[in-house]
């Protein structure tokens, strides 16, 4: 069946939503969500969003800070896009009823994360993205153009190549004319066409065996537009949480927001030792790679299987107070967090690269638009500072609003678009290799390409996927087109760009820590 709007949009977080909201005023919007609205990398977010609010803080710190974590790889001008637009972002969110924690005064609570110099966060207790998340979806609801398509599979993105003139040197001949959408109910695949199509599609944590991402994270924007021959770039830098529950029993891991050390948390070895200052001189506020990489050390030196955070000598009832969700978490497996230390690891959570944009949103496919985790913006160069995701989400989505907006009246729907052709004889749902190949890509990830690697680890990791990827392409040839399927190939793809990328890098720098390009081992 096809389908005709003038925008759509294939995601449904925050940079999703945003961009669906402010572009609704001028056209038909179909939102396309795998599964509910609220399943998100937004909805997870615990610790905050960055904006500078109140003096002494300032543009120039937040820039300067932003650029410090980057480790030399921002571009200096989606920086200060971002830090100059936050605050009328924020005053958005506020519109459509975002709800962030005040004190006594009447002024934003804010906090401090590490990276930060001022206290810049603003948050809704422990659950700032589920919040924001909430918010959205009732604007969401009751507008009349939106159309939402949930527990709908973008499956691929429709493009052709074409010989018009690109507006920008490095974009290409490429366009976008919407996507093929699997119904899961139906199990039918529609064709849906749109003037412009949005990339929303969040992260690729569920890559790894451990992460705090929800598992519909399978890079699945990354992936379709990596197909269509699209620039997709920094994929080496994933971001490991330094703090996530210790729990075997779940998947994935409850995250332990980074707003716990800037109220005071201290991580401590399993005898109850402090030892992040042996690190670095920031000890526990230090950046989020810095921190993860020393608890990754301990670890692997002691044998131990997690380390502790400790917020015991804080009072009780502000601990509470600041993290309800956190301490009904932990309390609901035996650990009182006002009395109890917390066991944490490190996990997979954040991806700094993706598919290439401009300044507009803009990717090197023409009328493809991509914002939020699955972009690279340039914002965050080697390693993101903490809580400028959610705003970079928003401000990317307006400006490519603004673009898209901009460009509706030049564009028309291709109309000689095929239907999908699903031929395919095999149920994939009845077979083991599904399951036991993304095991398979998760354990490949993890061991050889996570938080410390080396040119050795990553060849055998290439050399183990590419059997895998093999398998997959001739198993999605002849199977019935899946949710499962297609979510395992996105993770083959997504598994072999960042592989490549690391393997393309030749230092140590961020995120991307490899120990055959150091001049000494820091630790």
């Amino acid at each position: 069946m096809k389908k005709e709007f003038d925008f759509l949009v294939i995601g449904s977080g925050i940079a999703g939503l945003s961009y669906a909201l402010k572009v609704a005023a001028h056209g038909k919007v179909a939102v396309v969500s795998k599964a509910e609205l609220k399943e998100t990398n937004t909805a997870y977010a615990q610790g905050g969003i960055s904006s500078v609010t109140y003096k002494p803080d300032s543009f120039e710190k937040h820039i300067e800070d932003t650029l410090i974590a980057g480790d030399g790889l921002c571009k200096d001008e989606a920086v200060k896009k971002v830090v100059s637009e936050a605050p009328e972002q924020i005053r958005q969110l506020l519109e459509w009823g975002t709800r962030f924690d005040k004190t006594e005064d009447g002024q934003f609570d804010l906090h401090r994360e590490g990276g930060h110099s001022e206290h810049r966060i603003l948050h809704h207790k422990d659950n700032t993205g589920a919040e924001i998340q909430r918010a959205l979806i009732e604007q969401i609801r009751s507008h009349k153009n939106i159309t939402v398509m949930e527990h709908h599979f973008a499956v691929e993105i429709i493009t052709q190549h074409h010989l018009g003139k690109n507006t920008e040197p490095w974009m290409q001949d490429i366009e976008c004319y919407g996507a093929y959408v699997l119904d899961k109910k139906t199990r039918q695949i529609d064709t849906v066409l749109a003037k412009t199509t949005m990339m929303a599609t969040g992260g690729v944590g569920s890559v790894y065996q451990t992460t705090t991402n929800p598992l519909i994270a399978t890079g699945d924007g990354i992936a379709m537009v990596f197909r269509a021959r699209g620039i997709i770039e920094n994929m080496e830098f994933v971001q490991f949480h330094p703090t996530s529950l210790f729990n075997l029993s779940v998947r994935p891991s409850f995250l332990i927001t980074e707003a716990m050390r800037g109220y005071g948390g201290i991580l401590r070895r399993q005898d109850g030792e402090e030892f992040m200052y042996e690190y670095d001189e920031r000890g526990c506020l230090a950046p989020r790679d810095i921190v993860a990489r020393a608890i990754d050390n301990e670890l692997k030196q002691r044998g131990d299987d997690f380390v502790y955070l400790d917020v015991t000598h804080k009072d009780s009832e502000e601990t509470i107070k600041h993290f309800p969700n956190i301490y009904k978490r932990c309390l609901s497996i035996g650990i009182d967090i006002t009395k109890d230390m917390i066991p944490v690891v490190p996990a997979a959570h954040y991806l700094c690269g993706g598919i290439r944009v401009d300044l507009n949103g803009r990717s090197s496919i023409q009328r493809l638009y991509a914002a939020g985790e699955c972009a690279s913006t340039g914002l965050h160069g080697a390693n993101r500072l903490a809580s400028n995701s959610l705003i970079e989400a928003l401000v990317f989505a307006d400006s490519a609003a603004k673009d898209a907006v901009g460009s509706l009246d030049k564009i028309q729907h291709n109309q000689r678009i095929p239907e999908w052709n699903d031929d395919g004889t095999v149920n994939p749902e009845e077979m083991i290799l599904i399951t036991q190949s993304n095991k398979e890509v998760e354990q490949i990830m993890s061991k050889y390409v996570g938080i410390v690697r080396s040119n050795i680890r990553l060849n055998r990791a290439l050399g183990r996927l590419e059997v895998l990827y093999k398998e997959t392409e001739a198993l999605f040839q002849k199977s019935k087109v899946s949710q499962k399927i297609c979510e395992l190939r996105n993770k083959i793809n997504v598994a072999y760009l960042i592989i490549k990328s690391a393997k393309k890098r030749k230092e140590s720098r961020g995120l991307h820590y490899n120990i055959d390009y150091l001049q000494k081992l820091d630790f």
